[in-house]
């Protein structure tokens, strides 16, 4: 994704809107960027916070406004909410504020010290509170579990039953009743890197051209025998399933509460497919941090502990199902399909076989070329039915620049790398 602004006019846009003294703390967001998440959260998360002026923007543009602000020594900006990968390289630019004196009161109040060390991004000191986690998960109709493969445990499938089930509702119903969020805003990418990658290879980088990674491609052409055509124009599975254009359907689990929650006696979620290498996922962190040099720290610090108290994390999973990074019980009477969602999140971390893969890190601005590297590969292997060892080597050539061109390291579920990721 090409940038509309350049580094230079960008600075200079953020220096003729800088003022000495801003009435509101500007909160700049990648994540619930929609219409109805951020009304939400203008609306009830942040209600009685005091002034904030809540800003989304998508993590191309929002890595370059940051990287703008460093360099000119010009902030706006007094908090930031991000994915981990997306504030990695802030912290390896020295531009966050040390959080430590809040992480402790956090410790204090529930949060898993794993997760507070996750905030840590490899330094010593705190460079991001944990605000929200989420995954991946799929969902299907309980019509549709009349075609299960005899023997198959829903909550334990691998990809050869999930073919077979995906042939038998296709042979009932005369349609394929499968569907992939594979549209231009959809989050297909993540299904790679953080599912059937690690799956069928046990890695995402690394193992790009392997010949496991070969045998699951086939896997997959199998399988999208039984995928609806439409998959290419989902952006969000919610819509065709309450629509009845699938029975089964993946996607993140914000993408698939509206229709669960409509209707959640009418759905059964569940975890992701294993391959030979285990059950792929990918545990999505969200954090908030305060970049050096912000306009209102204490407005940062003072929305942070809001939107980190129990009462807020557990109306955040409930209006737009974010799950609480706090080890807090959900309660008894939460939207009964935000806890059809909760459900499958435990089983898909409780699988025995999970491999979990972690967003990427290190990327910078380049996260939109990274995912390019698993769609083009998608669109050219599974929809155009190219030879998969011919578009394997070709994509994995992108994939080893880009590594190279970033320097970023490896991460998991790929063994740890002095210098960029190598594609082996």
């Amino acid at each position: 994704m090409k940038h509309i602004m350049s580094f230079g006019i960008l600075a200079s846009t953020v220096l003729a809107f800088a003022s000495p003294v801003l009435a509101q703390t500007v909160f700049v967001s990648t994540q619930l960027r929609l219409i109805e998440e951020a009304t939400v959260v203008r609306e009830e998360l942040l209600k009685d916070v005091g002034s904030v002026d809540y800003v989304v923007e998508e993590p191309p543009q929002f890595a370059v406004r940051m990287e703008a602000e460093r360099q000119a020594g010009k902030h706006t900006v007094s908090l930031v909410g991000a994915l981990h990968g997306e504030l990695s390289p802030l912290a390896d630019k020295d531009s966050l504020e040390p959080l430590d004196d809040l992480a402790k009161k956090l410790a204090a109040s529930g949060m898993p010290q794993s997760l507070l060390d996750l905030g840590k991004l490899g330094k010593s000191t705190q460079q991001y509170i944990p605000w929200m986690q989420a995954t991946y998960v799929m969902a299907a109709k309980k019509e549709a579990l009349q075609y299960l493969p005899a023997g198959a445990d829903v909550n334990a499938l691998n990809y050869d039953q999930l073919i077979e089930w995906g042939k038998n509702m296709q042979d009932a119903t005369g349609q394929p009743q499968i569907g992939f969020p594979a549209g231009p805003k959809g989050l297909m990418a993540r299904y790679f890197q953080g599912y059937f990658y690690p799956s069928f290879t046990g890695g995402v980088v690394r193992t790009f051209e392997s010949a496991d990674a070969a045998a699951g491609w086939e896997k997959l052409k199998a399988l999208w025998a039984y995928v609806t055509p439409n998959s290419t124009s989902y952006d969000f599975m919610q819509e065709p399933l309450a629509a009845g254009e699938v029975m089964v359907a993946w996607d993140h689990i914000a993408r698939l509460k509206n229709a669960i929650s409509a209707a959640p006696d009418d759905y059964v979620v569940f975890p992701a497919p294993a391959g030979p290498k285990g059950r792929g996922y990918m545990p999505i962190v969200a954090g908030l941090a305060i970049p050096k040099g912000a306009p209102d720290k204490a407005g940062a610090e003072k929305v942070i502990e809001h939107l980190s108290m129990p009462e807020t994390q557990l109306l955040t999973a409930s209006k737009v199902g974010f799950f609480p990074t706090l080890n807090i019980k959900l309660p008894p009477d939460l939207d009964a399909g935000v806890a059809l969602l909760a459900g499958a999140v435990t089983a898909t971390q409780a699988s025995k076989d999970a491999v979990i893969s972690l967003l990427p890190v290190g990327l910078g601005d380049k996260g939109g070329e990274f995912n390019k590297v698993y769609m083009d590969s998608f669109q050219r292997i599974v929809l155009q039915n190219e030879p998969v060892a011919d578009v394997l080597k070709a994509q994995g050539a992108t994939m080893a620049k880009l590594m190279a061109d970033t320097k970023a390291a490896c991460w998991a579920p790929d063994a740890k790398s002095d210098g960029p990721c190598p594609v082996e």
